[in-house]
């Protein structure tokens, strides 16, 4: 069998379905390795910052690392931008869709949220809302993306920096997306971890 059977879903049998759900498992199997060769493909869209948008994401994903982030937030970081090229009205939805069954509840959320955080730095040059963030204070993420904005987003545009190329990375982007999807002990809602942790970022200084 190299083929389904069907023309129309609802005509499907067990056979069929047995024989999709093997190839549709096999193809997961390489989703790092495509996202990885997504990032490089940044730098084919609209960029005019003194960096391109490839190197912005490594670099956030440098500064993460150096802050002794885990590597959820390491992954998150590298990845946060990858809508650019084909979500740039929504490209923080489309890369914590990405991210939402392999991270903690907590990265996902920062990165779905970050658009709206990063408004605080040219809102109100381009008749945006710089307080947009504000509609999320109470809640219990807050903090954390505007630390991630802060501390790894808004300050990754730097030519001088010594930035870790994406092949640095990769390894972590195969670590994360072999886990299981949805895993509740990765997934964790309402859990907190710390975007920094001293004894680590001792470590990789």
């Amino acid at each position: 069998m190299d083929k389904v059977k069907f023309t129309q879903m609802k005509d499907g049998d067990k056979e069929d379905y047995d024989f999709l759900t093997e190839h549709e498992v096999e193809y997961t199997k390489g989703t790092a390795d495509r996202l990885l060769k997504a990032l490089v493909e940044l730098d084919e869209g609209l960029s005019g910052y003194k960096i391109t948008r490839l190197g912005h994401s490594v670099q956030s994903a440098t500064r993460a690392w150096r802050d002794g982030a885990d590597v959820g937030w390491v992954v998150s970081a590298l990845l946060h931008d990858i809508g650019d090229i084909y979500a740039p009205y929504n490209h923080d939805e489309y890369a914590a869709t990405i991210l939402r069954p392999f991270v903690r509840e907590q990265c996902a959320w920062v990165v779905e949220k970050h658009g709206d955080f990063q408004m605080l730095y040219y809102g109100q040059h381009v008749g945006g809302n710089p307080d947009k963030r504000d509609t999320y204070k109470a809640h219990p993420y807050f903090n954390d993306c505007a630390d991630f904005c802060e501390r790894w987003d808004q300050s990754s545009f730097d030519p001088e920096y010594d930035t870790l190329p994406i092949e640095f990375f990769a390894p972590m982007v195969r670590e994360v997306f072999a886990r299981k999807p949805y895993d509740p002990d990765v997934i964790r809602p309402d859990v907190r971890e710390p975007m920094q942790n001293a004894k680590r970022a001792a470590e990789r200084a």
